[in-house]
């Protein structure tokens, strides 16, 4: 019956740190993979799922502000989608342990990354 108060408080922690800006979906990650025992493949699908309310509620918000360029948007979307398709299929078909290490790897450097200040004027 209780089972479900840990998920639960996770999912709800991750939303407040994506809230602010911290990547809350990342931690969501690592907190079912790492401690919950869910499957790579499964947490990665939880995680997206999870950030596409973020990505709507961005999207609408930077269109009312006027922020998004058409043009590039148009450019820009039919590639994506066909990486993101290509990068599904392949991660589908590959055993999770082979994607764990550069998982982690990249986690890692991103985290690394955030202990270096930017140099001015590099956005």
């Amino acid at each position: 019956m209780t089972a479900w108060i840990v998920p639960f408080l996770c999912g709800l922690g991750a939303s407040i740190l994506s809230a602010w800006g911290v990547g809350g979906g990342t931690l969501l990650l690592l907190v079912m993979t790492l401690f919950l025992d869910v499957d790579q493949r499964a947490a990665q699908g939880i995680n997206l799922l999870f950030f596409l309310p973020a990505a709507a509620s961005a999207l609408v918000c930077h269109a009312r502000s006027g922020c998004l360029d058409a043009p590039t948007l148009r450019r820009a979307i039919p590639p994506a989608a066909a990486c993101a398709l290509a990068g599904a299929w392949i991660a589908a078909s590959l055993d999770v342990s082979l994607l764990r290490r550069p998982f982690g790897v990249y986690l890692l450097l991103s985290g690394v990354s955030l202990l270096w200040p930017k140099k001015k004027g590099v956005t």
